[in-house]
Protein backbone atom coordinates (compact mmCIF):
# COMPACT_ATOMS: atom_id res chain seq x y z
CA UNK A 1 0.00 0.00 0.00
CA UNK A 2 1.21 3.50 -0.78
CA UNK A 3 2.37 5.61 2.10
CA UNK A 4 0.48 8.61 0.72
CA UNK A 5 -3.30 8.18 0.53
CA UNK A 6 -5.72 10.33 -1.49
CA UNK A 7 -7.22 13.14 0.57
CA UNK A 8 -8.23 16.77 0.28
CA UNK A 9 -5.29 19.11 -0.24
CA UNK A 10 -3.88 20.19 3.11
CA UNK A 11 -2.52 23.64 3.97
CA UNK A 12 1.03 22.24 3.96
CA UNK A 13 0.54 20.70 0.49
CA UNK A 14 -0.82 24.00 -0.84
CA UNK A 15 2.25 25.73 0.59
CA UNK A 16 4.55 23.19 -1.07
CA UNK A 17 2.91 23.69 -4.46
CA UNK A 18 2.83 27.48 -4.13
CA UNK A 19 6.45 27.78 -2.99
CA UNK A 20 7.80 25.38 -5.62
CA UNK A 21 5.75 26.89 -8.43
CA UNK A 22 6.46 30.49 -7.45
CA UNK A 23 10.18 29.94 -7.33
CA UNK A 24 10.14 28.15 -10.67
CA UNK A 25 8.08 30.95 -12.26
CA UNK A 26 10.77 33.40 -11.20
CA UNK A 27 13.51 31.18 -12.60
CA UNK A 28 11.78 30.92 -15.97
CA UNK A 29 11.15 34.67 -15.90
CA UNK A 30 14.88 35.21 -15.43
CA UNK A 31 15.72 32.74 -18.20
CA UNK A 32 13.32 34.18 -20.78
CA UNK A 33 14.28 37.82 -20.25
CA UNK A 34 17.44 37.26 -22.23
CA UNK A 35 15.66 35.60 -25.15
CA UNK A 36 13.03 38.34 -25.33
CA UNK A 37 15.70 41.07 -25.25
CA UNK A 38 18.20 39.43 -27.62
CA UNK A 39 18.16 42.34 -30.13
CA UNK A 40 18.94 44.82 -27.33
CA UNK A 41 21.57 42.51 -25.85
CA UNK A 42 23.23 42.33 -29.28
CA UNK A 43 23.59 46.11 -29.41
CA UNK A 44 24.80 46.41 -25.82
CA UNK A 45 27.29 43.54 -25.57
CA UNK A 46 28.30 42.67 -29.14
CA UNK A 47 28.50 46.16 -30.63
CA UNK A 48 32.05 45.49 -31.80
CA UNK A 49 30.59 43.33 -34.58
CA UNK A 50 28.44 44.18 -37.57
CA UNK A 51 24.67 44.08 -36.78
CA UNK A 52 24.07 40.63 -38.35
CA UNK A 53 27.01 39.04 -36.55
CA UNK A 54 26.08 40.77 -33.28
CA UNK A 55 22.57 39.33 -33.37
CA UNK A 56 23.87 35.85 -34.21
CA UNK A 57 26.33 35.94 -31.30
CA UNK A 58 23.58 37.19 -28.99
CA UNK A 59 21.48 34.17 -30.00
CA UNK A 60 24.47 31.88 -29.47
CA UNK A 61 24.87 33.24 -25.95
CA UNK A 62 21.17 32.52 -25.41
CA UNK A 63 21.68 28.99 -26.77
CA UNK A 64 24.57 28.45 -24.35
CA UNK A 65 22.03 28.47 -21.52
CA UNK A 66 20.09 25.67 -23.21
CA UNK A 67 23.13 23.57 -24.07
CA UNK A 68 24.44 23.39 -20.48
CA UNK A 69 21.07 22.52 -18.93
CA UNK A 70 21.71 18.72 -19.06
CA UNK A 71 24.98 19.25 -17.17
CA UNK A 72 23.08 21.19 -14.52
CA UNK A 73 20.62 18.31 -14.37
CA UNK A 74 23.44 15.83 -13.74
CA UNK A 75 25.27 17.96 -11.16
CA UNK A 76 22.29 19.15 -9.14
CA UNK A 77 20.39 15.90 -9.66
CA UNK A 78 23.24 14.04 -7.96
CA UNK A 79 23.18 16.50 -5.05
CA UNK A 80 19.39 16.22 -4.79
CA UNK A 81 19.53 12.44 -4.55
CA UNK A 82 22.35 12.54 -1.99
CA UNK A 83 21.57 15.46 0.33
CA UNK A 84 17.90 16.19 -0.38
CA UNK A 85 15.46 18.01 -2.64
CA UNK A 86 14.85 21.12 -0.55
CA UNK A 87 18.41 22.40 -0.15
CA UNK A 88 19.41 21.58 -3.72
CA UNK A 89 16.70 23.62 -5.36
CA UNK A 90 17.30 26.40 -2.85
CA UNK A 91 20.85 26.62 -4.24
CA UNK A 92 19.63 26.58 -7.85
CA UNK A 93 17.32 29.54 -7.34
CA UNK A 94 20.10 31.56 -5.68
CA UNK A 95 22.44 30.96 -8.63
CA UNK A 96 19.72 31.79 -11.14
CA UNK A 97 18.53 34.96 -9.43
CA UNK A 98 21.98 36.38 -8.73
CA UNK A 99 23.17 35.67 -12.29
CA UNK A 100 20.18 37.52 -13.71
CA UNK A 101 20.64 40.48 -11.36
CA UNK A 102 24.31 40.78 -12.34
CA UNK A 103 23.34 40.93 -16.04
CA UNK A 104 21.33 44.05 -15.14
CA UNK A 105 24.45 45.61 -13.57
CA UNK A 106 27.00 44.43 -16.14
CA UNK A 107 28.82 47.22 -18.05
CA UNK A 108 28.38 46.94 -21.81
CA UNK A 109 30.93 46.50 -24.60
CA UNK A 110 31.46 50.24 -24.97
CA UNK A 111 32.53 50.43 -21.31
CA UNK A 112 34.73 47.36 -20.79
CA UNK A 113 35.26 45.86 -24.24
CA UNK A 114 35.51 42.09 -24.73
CA UNK A 115 35.13 41.44 -21.00
CA UNK A 116 31.44 42.31 -21.27
CA UNK A 117 30.37 39.54 -23.70
CA UNK A 118 32.64 36.99 -21.99
CA UNK A 119 31.07 37.65 -18.58
CA UNK A 120 27.61 37.66 -20.17
CA UNK A 121 28.13 34.18 -21.65
CA UNK A 122 29.42 32.90 -18.30
CA UNK A 123 26.30 34.26 -16.57
CA UNK A 124 24.09 32.63 -19.23
CA UNK A 125 25.79 29.31 -18.62
CA UNK A 126 25.28 29.65 -14.86
CA UNK A 127 21.59 30.35 -15.52
CA UNK A 128 21.35 27.24 -17.68
CA UNK A 129 23.11 25.08 -15.08
CA UNK A 130 20.77 26.35 -12.35
CA UNK A 131 17.67 25.79 -14.45
CA UNK A 132 18.93 22.29 -15.20
CA UNK A 133 18.79 21.53 -11.49
CA UNK A 134 15.68 23.53 -10.63
CA UNK A 135 12.97 21.77 -12.61
CA UNK A 136 13.81 18.24 -11.47
CA UNK A 137 13.98 19.40 -7.87
CA UNK A 138 10.66 21.24 -7.94
CA UNK A 139 8.82 18.46 -9.80
CA UNK A 140 10.22 15.72 -7.58
CA UNK A 141 9.55 17.71 -4.41
CA UNK A 142 5.90 18.35 -5.28
CA UNK A 143 5.28 14.79 -6.55
CA UNK A 144 6.70 13.28 -3.37
CA UNK A 145 4.32 15.43 -1.31
CA UNK A 146 1.29 14.54 -3.44
CA UNK A 147 -1.25 11.95 -2.28
CA UNK A 148 -1.89 8.86 -4.39
CA UNK A 149 -4.13 9.63 -7.34
CA UNK A 150 -3.30 13.36 -7.32
CA UNK A 151 0.29 13.55 -8.61
CA UNK A 152 -0.77 14.71 -12.07
CA UNK A 153 -2.92 17.47 -10.61
CA UNK A 154 -0.31 18.61 -8.09
CA UNK A 155 2.71 18.59 -10.45
CA UNK A 156 0.75 20.30 -13.24
CA UNK A 157 1.09 23.52 -11.24
CA UNK A 158 4.85 23.25 -11.77
CA UNK A 159 4.15 22.84 -15.50
CA UNK A 160 2.41 26.21 -15.65
CA UNK A 161 5.54 27.97 -14.46
CA UNK A 162 7.46 28.05 -17.74
CA UNK A 163 4.48 29.59 -19.53
CA UNK A 164 3.79 32.02 -16.69
CA UNK A 165 7.46 33.00 -16.55
CA UNK A 166 7.43 33.74 -20.28
CA UNK A 167 4.19 35.71 -19.94
CA UNK A 168 5.46 37.79 -17.00
CA UNK A 169 8.72 38.57 -18.80
CA UNK A 170 6.78 39.74 -21.88
CA UNK A 171 4.48 41.91 -19.76
CA UNK A 172 7.34 43.50 -17.78
CA UNK A 173 9.21 44.28 -21.00
CA UNK A 174 6.09 45.75 -22.63
CA UNK A 175 5.38 47.98 -19.62
CA UNK A 176 8.99 49.20 -19.47
CA UNK A 177 9.09 49.86 -23.23
CA UNK A 178 5.86 51.85 -23.11
CA UNK A 179 6.98 53.85 -20.08
CA UNK A 180 10.53 54.63 -21.23
CA UNK A 181 10.24 54.83 -25.01
CA UNK A 182 13.65 55.14 -26.76
CA UNK A 183 15.44 55.13 -23.40
CA UNK A 184 14.52 51.48 -22.97
CA UNK A 185 17.13 50.36 -25.52
CA UNK A 186 19.74 52.64 -23.90
CA UNK A 187 19.40 51.79 -20.21
CA UNK A 188 15.80 50.76 -19.46
CA UNK A 189 16.41 47.16 -20.59
CA UNK A 190 18.30 46.68 -17.30
CA UNK A 191 15.16 47.20 -15.18
CA UNK A 192 13.56 43.77 -15.84
CA UNK A 193 16.86 42.10 -14.92
CA UNK A 194 17.30 44.16 -11.75
CA UNK A 195 13.73 43.41 -10.64
CA UNK A 196 14.72 39.76 -10.33
CA UNK A 197 16.46 40.49 -7.00
CA UNK A 198 13.07 41.26 -5.45
CA UNK A 199 11.59 38.06 -6.87
CA UNK A 200 14.62 36.13 -5.65
CA UNK A 201 14.20 37.42 -2.10
CA UNK A 202 10.54 36.36 -2.00
CA UNK A 203 11.31 32.90 -3.39
CA UNK A 204 14.18 32.19 -1.00
CA UNK A 205 12.15 33.39 2.01
CA UNK A 206 9.28 31.05 1.13
CA UNK A 207 11.46 28.07 0.32
CA UNK A 208 13.42 28.32 3.57
CA UNK A 209 10.22 27.56 5.45
CA UNK A 210 9.62 24.24 3.65
CA UNK A 211 10.36 20.78 4.98
CA UNK A 212 12.14 17.99 3.12
CA UNK A 213 9.93 15.75 0.96
CA UNK A 214 8.42 12.80 2.87
CA UNK A 215 9.67 10.22 0.38
CA UNK A 216 13.28 11.40 0.66
CA UNK A 217 13.03 11.85 4.45
CA UNK A 218 11.71 8.29 4.78
CA UNK A 219 14.45 6.90 2.55
CA UNK A 220 17.14 8.84 4.44
CA UNK A 221 15.84 7.64 7.81
CA UNK A 222 16.04 4.06 6.53
CA UNK A 223 19.60 4.61 5.26
CA UNK A 224 18.65 3.87 1.65
CA UNK A 225 19.93 7.02 -0.05
CA UNK A 226 22.16 6.45 -3.06
CA UNK A 227 25.88 6.98 -2.61
CA UNK A 228 26.44 7.05 -6.39
CA UNK A 229 23.25 8.22 -8.14
CA UNK A 230 25.07 8.87 -11.42
CA UNK A 231 26.42 5.33 -11.56
CA UNK A 232 23.05 3.87 -10.66
CA UNK A 233 21.15 6.04 -13.14
CA UNK A 234 23.41 5.71 -16.15
CA UNK A 235 25.72 2.80 -15.36
CA UNK A 236 23.02 0.17 -14.87
CA UNK A 237 21.19 -0.83 -18.06
CA UNK A 238 17.81 -1.32 -16.36
CA UNK A 239 17.81 2.37 -15.39
CA UNK A 240 19.69 3.73 -18.42
CA UNK A 241 17.15 2.06 -20.71
CA UNK A 242 14.35 4.00 -19.02
CA UNK A 243 16.33 7.25 -19.29
CA UNK A 244 16.77 6.73 -23.05
CA UNK A 245 13.12 5.81 -23.58
CA UNK A 246 11.99 8.79 -21.49
CA UNK A 247 14.05 11.02 -23.81
CA UNK A 248 13.02 9.72 -27.24
CA UNK A 249 9.58 8.43 -26.25
CA UNK A 250 8.40 11.41 -24.17
CA UNK A 251 10.50 14.55 -23.70
CA UNK A 252 11.87 15.04 -27.23
CA UNK A 253 8.37 15.32 -28.69
CA UNK A 254 7.11 17.30 -25.70
CA UNK A 255 9.98 19.76 -26.15
CA UNK A 256 9.43 20.52 -29.85
CA UNK A 257 5.67 20.91 -29.34
CA UNK A 258 6.35 23.26 -26.42
CA UNK A 259 8.88 25.41 -28.29
CA UNK A 260 6.83 25.50 -31.48
CA UNK A 261 3.65 26.51 -29.65
CA UNK A 262 5.27 29.37 -27.76
CA UNK A 263 8.69 30.48 -28.98
CA UNK A 264 8.38 29.60 -32.67
CA UNK A 265 4.85 31.01 -32.81
CA UNK A 266 6.15 34.38 -31.54
CA UNK A 267 9.10 34.24 -33.95
CA UNK A 268 6.73 33.36 -36.82
CA UNK A 269 4.45 36.30 -36.10
CA UNK A 270 7.19 38.92 -35.82
CA UNK A 271 9.43 37.79 -38.71
CA UNK A 272 7.54 35.76 -41.31
CA UNK A 273 4.10 37.35 -40.77
CA UNK A 274 5.71 40.75 -40.06
CA UNK A 275 3.43 41.65 -37.15
CA UNK A 276 4.80 44.45 -34.97
CA UNK A 277 6.43 43.36 -31.70
CA UNK A 278 3.85 44.91 -29.38
CA UNK A 279 0.85 43.33 -31.13
CA UNK A 280 2.58 39.95 -31.39
CA UNK A 281 3.58 39.96 -27.71
CA UNK A 282 0.05 40.94 -26.65
CA UNK A 283 -1.47 38.15 -28.76
CA UNK A 284 0.97 35.60 -27.34
CA UNK A 285 0.34 36.83 -23.79
CA UNK A 286 -3.45 36.60 -24.32
CA UNK A 287 -3.14 33.05 -25.66
CA UNK A 288 -1.03 32.07 -22.64
CA UNK A 289 -3.59 33.54 -20.23
CA UNK A 290 -6.40 31.62 -21.94
CA UNK A 291 -4.45 28.39 -22.34
CA UNK A 292 -2.61 28.14 -19.00
CA UNK A 293 -5.54 26.59 -17.03
CA UNK A 294 -5.36 23.61 -19.40
CA UNK A 295 -2.08 22.57 -17.76
CA UNK A 296 -4.08 21.86 -14.62
CA UNK A 297 -6.91 20.29 -16.65
CA UNK A 298 -4.69 17.79 -18.45
CA UNK A 299 -2.58 17.13 -15.36
CA UNK A 300 -5.74 16.26 -13.40
CA UNK A 301 -7.18 14.29 -16.32
CA UNK A 302 -4.00 12.21 -16.43
CA UNK A 303 -4.73 11.04 -12.86
CA UNK A 304 -7.96 9.53 -14.19
CA UNK A 305 -7.23 8.21 -17.68
CA UNK A 306 -3.43 8.01 -17.69
CA UNK A 307 -0.54 10.22 -18.69
CA UNK A 308 0.85 8.39 -21.72
CA UNK A 309 -1.99 8.88 -24.17
CA UNK A 310 -2.51 12.55 -23.32
CA UNK A 311 1.17 13.33 -23.95
CA UNK A 312 1.41 11.21 -27.08
CA UNK A 313 -1.96 12.52 -28.27
CA UNK A 314 -0.61 16.06 -28.13
CA UNK A 315 2.45 15.00 -30.15
CA UNK A 316 0.29 13.30 -32.78
CA UNK A 317 -2.12 16.22 -33.17
CA UNK A 318 0.81 18.61 -33.49
CA UNK A 319 2.46 16.49 -36.18
CA UNK A 320 -0.80 16.30 -38.14
CA UNK A 321 -1.82 19.97 -37.91
CA UNK A 322 1.26 22.22 -37.98
CA UNK A 323 1.36 22.42 -41.77
CA UNK A 324 -2.27 23.51 -41.70
CA UNK A 325 -2.41 25.99 -38.82
CA UNK A 326 0.76 28.00 -39.54
CA UNK A 327 -0.28 28.91 -43.12
CA UNK A 328 -3.72 29.77 -41.70
CA UNK A 329 -2.07 32.03 -39.13
CA UNK A 330 0.00 33.80 -41.81
CA UNK A 331 -3.10 34.44 -43.90
CA UNK A 332 -5.06 35.73 -40.89
CA UNK A 333 -2.21 37.96 -39.67
CA UNK A 334 -1.08 39.43 -42.98
CA UNK A 335 -3.38 38.64 -45.94
CA UNK A 336 -1.76 41.33 -48.07
CA UNK A 337 1.63 39.64 -47.73
CA UNK A 338 0.16 36.27 -48.73
CA UNK A 339 -1.36 37.80 -51.87
CA UNK A 340 1.97 39.39 -52.76
CA UNK A 341 3.77 36.05 -52.30
CA UNK A 342 1.24 34.33 -54.57
CA UNK A 343 1.52 37.05 -57.21
CA UNK A 344 5.33 37.29 -57.34
CA UNK A 345 7.60 34.41 -58.30
CA UNK A 346 10.99 34.53 -56.56
CA UNK A 347 13.81 32.19 -57.61
CA UNK A 348 17.51 31.60 -57.01
CA UNK A 349 19.33 30.03 -59.93
CA UNK A 350 22.62 28.65 -58.59
CA UNK A 351 25.18 25.88 -58.75
CA UNK A 352 24.00 23.45 -55.99
CA UNK A 353 27.64 22.74 -55.08
CA UNK A 354 28.01 26.36 -53.96
CA UNK A 355 25.09 26.16 -51.50
CA UNK A 356 26.15 25.43 -47.89
CA UNK A 357 24.32 24.21 -44.81
CA UNK A 358 23.53 27.44 -42.97
CA UNK A 359 22.37 26.08 -39.63
CA UNK A 360 25.75 25.70 -37.96
CA UNK A 361 25.57 27.17 -34.44
CA UNK A 362 29.13 28.49 -34.73
CA UNK A 363 28.95 29.89 -38.26
CA UNK A 364 29.37 33.60 -38.91
CA UNK A 365 28.09 35.55 -41.91
CA UNK A 366 31.67 35.72 -43.26
CA UNK A 367 31.78 31.91 -43.35
CA UNK A 368 29.40 32.04 -46.32
CA UNK A 369 31.24 33.60 -49.25
CA UNK A 370 29.77 31.78 -52.29
CA UNK A 371 27.28 33.57 -54.51
CA UNK A 372 24.59 31.00 -53.66
CA UNK A 373 25.04 31.40 -49.90
CA UNK A 374 25.01 35.20 -50.13
CA UNK A 375 21.85 35.13 -52.23
CA UNK A 376 20.08 32.71 -49.89
CA UNK A 377 21.09 34.70 -46.82
CA UNK A 378 19.83 37.91 -48.36
CA UNK A 379 16.35 36.46 -48.97
CA UNK A 380 16.15 34.34 -45.80
CA UNK A 381 17.12 37.24 -43.52
CA UNK A 382 14.08 39.18 -44.76
CA UNK A 383 11.93 36.01 -44.89
CA UNK A 384 11.05 36.16 -48.56
CA UNK A 385 10.12 32.68 -49.89
CA UNK A 386 11.83 31.47 -53.04
CA UNK A 387 12.35 28.44 -55.25
CA UNK A 388 15.69 26.90 -56.19
CA UNK A 389 16.74 26.32 -59.79
CA UNK A 390 19.88 24.29 -60.47
CA UNK A 391 22.51 25.93 -62.68
CA UNK A 392 25.68 24.56 -64.33
CA UNK A 393 28.82 24.28 -62.24
CA UNK A 394 30.60 27.57 -61.68
CA UNK A 395 27.55 29.71 -62.44
CA UNK A 396 27.21 32.88 -60.36
CA UNK A 397 23.89 32.77 -58.52
CA UNK A 398 21.05 34.88 -59.88
CA UNK A 399 18.08 36.14 -57.87
CA UNK A 400 14.90 36.81 -59.82
CA UNK A 401 12.00 38.69 -58.18
CA UNK A 402 9.14 38.82 -60.62
CA UNK A 403 10.77 40.08 -63.84
CA UNK A 404 13.69 41.72 -62.04
CA UNK A 405 17.04 39.88 -62.18
CA UNK A 406 19.70 40.65 -59.54
CA UNK A 407 23.05 38.84 -59.90
CA UNK A 408 24.74 37.73 -56.69
CA UNK A 409 28.50 37.80 -56.06
CA UNK A 410 31.35 35.77 -54.62
CA UNK A 411 32.86 37.48 -51.56
CA UNK A 412 36.46 37.64 -50.37
CA UNK A 413 37.77 38.02 -46.80
CA UNK A 414 40.26 40.57 -45.45
CA UNK A 415 43.88 39.68 -44.66
CA UNK A 416 43.01 38.61 -41.11
CA UNK A 417 40.12 36.50 -42.41
CA UNK A 418 37.87 37.83 -39.66
CA UNK A 419 35.63 39.98 -41.89
CA UNK A 420 34.71 40.55 -45.52
CA UNK A 421 37.12 42.68 -47.52
CA UNK A 422 36.08 46.30 -47.87
CA UNK A 423 35.05 45.83 -51.51
CA UNK A 424 33.08 42.65 -50.76
CA UNK A 425 31.39 44.19 -47.76
CA UNK A 426 30.26 47.16 -49.84
CA UNK A 427 29.10 44.93 -52.71
CA UNK A 428 27.12 42.64 -50.37
CA UNK A 429 25.44 45.67 -48.77
CA UNK A 430 24.46 46.98 -52.22
CA UNK A 431 23.20 43.53 -53.26
CA UNK A 432 21.06 43.20 -50.14
CA UNK A 433 19.73 46.71 -50.63
CA UNK A 434 18.71 45.89 -54.21
CA UNK A 435 16.99 42.71 -53.02
CA UNK A 436 15.12 44.54 -50.24
CA UNK A 437 14.02 47.40 -52.48
CA UNK A 438 12.64 45.06 -55.14
CA UNK A 439 10.97 42.81 -52.55
CA UNK A 440 9.41 45.88 -50.94
CA UNK A 441 8.18 47.16 -54.29
CA UNK A 442 6.46 43.82 -54.91
CA UNK A 443 4.79 43.86 -51.46
CA UNK A 444 6.92 41.00 -50.12
CA UNK A 445 7.97 43.01 -47.05
CA UNK A 446 4.53 44.41 -46.26
CA UNK A 447 3.96 44.89 -42.54
CA UNK A 448 0.82 43.39 -41.04
CA UNK A 449 -2.02 45.91 -41.12
CA UNK A 450 -4.37 46.21 -38.13
CA UNK A 451 -7.23 47.01 -40.51
CA UNK A 452 -6.93 43.71 -42.38
CA UNK A 453 -5.54 41.46 -39.63
CA UNK A 454 -8.00 38.89 -38.31
CA UNK A 455 -6.82 39.07 -34.71
CA UNK A 456 -9.59 36.76 -33.53
CA UNK A 457 -8.40 34.00 -35.86
CA UNK A 458 -4.74 34.57 -34.97
CA UNK A 459 -5.59 34.36 -31.26
CA UNK A 460 -7.67 31.21 -31.80
CA UNK A 461 -4.75 29.52 -33.59
CA UNK A 462 -2.32 30.59 -30.86
CA UNK A 463 -4.67 29.22 -28.19
CA UNK A 464 -4.87 25.93 -30.11
CA UNK A 465 -1.05 25.74 -30.17
CA UNK A 466 -0.89 26.50 -26.43
CA UNK A 467 -3.46 23.78 -25.70
CA UNK A 468 -1.22 21.29 -27.51
CA UNK A 469 1.58 22.51 -25.26
CA UNK A 470 -0.55 21.86 -22.18
CA UNK A 471 -1.38 18.34 -23.39
CA UNK A 472 2.26 17.31 -23.72
CA UNK A 473 3.57 19.33 -20.79
CA UNK A 474 0.84 19.16 -18.14
CA UNK A 475 1.30 15.44 -17.25
CA UNK A 476 5.03 15.09 -18.07
CA UNK A 477 6.43 15.86 -14.59
CA UNK A 478 4.28 13.25 -12.87
CA UNK A 479 5.16 10.66 -15.49
CA UNK A 480 8.91 11.28 -15.26
CA UNK A 481 8.78 11.09 -11.46
CA UNK A 482 6.89 7.79 -11.62
CA UNK A 483 9.34 6.22 -14.08
CA UNK A 484 12.25 6.18 -11.59
CA UNK A 485 12.87 4.95 -8.02
CA UNK A 486 13.20 7.50 -5.20
CA UNK A 487 16.91 6.92 -4.58
CA UNK A 488 17.90 8.11 -8.09
CA UNK A 489 14.73 9.99 -9.14
CA UNK A 490 16.12 13.55 -9.14
CA UNK A 491 19.13 12.57 -11.27
CA UNK A 492 17.35 10.16 -13.62
CA UNK A 493 14.35 12.31 -14.52
CA UNK A 494 16.29 15.57 -14.89
CA UNK A 495 18.64 14.41 -17.63
CA UNK A 496 16.10 13.25 -20.27
CA UNK A 497 13.94 16.27 -19.51
CA UNK A 498 16.75 18.75 -20.09
CA UNK A 499 18.30 16.99 -23.08
CA UNK A 500 14.84 16.91 -24.62
CA UNK A 501 14.01 20.53 -23.82
CA UNK A 502 17.51 22.02 -23.91
CA UNK A 503 18.76 20.29 -27.06
CA UNK A 504 15.80 19.01 -29.08
CA UNK A 505 13.76 22.09 -28.22
CA UNK A 506 16.56 24.62 -27.98
CA UNK A 507 17.97 23.67 -31.39
CA UNK A 508 14.63 24.23 -33.13
CA UNK A 509 15.38 27.86 -34.19
CA UNK A 510 18.75 27.22 -35.92
CA UNK A 511 17.53 24.01 -37.56
CA UNK A 512 14.34 25.68 -38.77
CA UNK A 513 16.38 28.60 -40.15
CA UNK A 514 18.73 26.22 -41.98
CA UNK A 515 15.82 24.26 -43.47
CA UNK A 516 14.13 27.44 -44.68
CA UNK A 517 17.41 28.75 -46.13
CA UNK A 518 18.03 25.45 -47.94
CA UNK A 519 14.63 25.25 -49.58
CA UNK A 520 13.28 28.80 -49.67
CA UNK A 521 10.01 27.49 -48.22
CA UNK A 522 9.06 29.59 -45.16
CA UNK A 523 7.12 26.62 -43.75
CA UNK A 524 9.77 23.98 -44.38
CA UNK A 525 11.30 24.44 -40.92
CA UNK A 526 8.11 22.93 -39.46
CA UNK A 527 9.33 19.52 -40.62
CA UNK A 528 11.73 19.53 -37.65
CA UNK A 529 9.04 19.54 -34.91
CA UNK A 530 6.71 17.39 -37.03
CA UNK A 531 9.26 14.61 -37.49
CA UNK A 532 10.44 14.68 -33.85
CA UNK A 533 6.86 14.74 -32.50
CA UNK A 534 5.81 11.90 -34.82
CA UNK A 535 8.87 9.86 -33.83
CA UNK A 536 8.12 10.36 -30.14
CA UNK A 537 4.52 9.28 -30.71
CA UNK A 538 5.59 6.01 -32.35
CA UNK A 539 8.35 5.17 -29.85
CA UNK A 540 6.27 6.17 -26.84
CA UNK A 541 3.28 4.17 -28.05
CA UNK A 542 5.37 1.02 -28.50
CA UNK A 543 7.78 1.17 -25.57
CA UNK A 544 6.57 3.49 -22.79
CA UNK A 545 4.35 2.00 -20.09
CA UNK A 546 1.56 3.87 -18.30
CA UNK A 547 2.67 5.05 -14.84
CA UNK A 548 -0.30 6.74 -13.14
CA UNK A 549 -0.86 3.88 -10.68
CA UNK A 550 2.79 3.48 -9.67
CA UNK A 551 3.42 3.74 -5.92
CA UNK A 552 6.45 6.02 -5.81
CA UNK A 553 6.96 5.34 -2.10
CA UNK A 554 7.35 1.63 -2.75
CA UNK A 555 9.31 2.14 -5.99
CA UNK A 556 12.71 2.20 -4.29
Amino acid sequence: MATAQAHAMTAEEKKVIFASSLGTVFEWYDFYLYGSLAPVIAKQFFSGLDPSSAYIFALLAFAAGFLVRPFGAIFFGRLGDMIGRKYTFLVTILIMGLSTFIVGCLPNYAAIGMTAPVVLVVLRMLQGLALGGEYGGAATYVAEHAPAGKRGAYTSWIQTTATLGLMISLIVILVCRQALGPDFDVWGWRIPFLLSIVLLGISVWIRLSLNESPAFAKMKAEGKTSKAPLAESFGEWKNLKIVILALIGLTAGQAVVWYTGQFYALFFLTTIAKVDNTTANLLIAASLIIGTPFFIFFGSLSDKIGRKFIILGGCLIAALTYFTVFPMMLNAANPGLVKAQQATNVTITADPAQCSFQGSPIARPIDFTSSCDIAKRALTEIYVPYKNIAAPAGTVALVKIGDKEIPSLTATLNDKRDAFSADSGKAIAEFKKAISEEAKAKGLLAKADDATMNKGMVLAILVFLVILVTMVYGPIAAMLVELFPTRIRYTSMSLPYHIGNGWFGGLLPPFAFAMVAATGDIFYGLWYPVIVAAGTFIIGLLFIKETKDVDIFAND
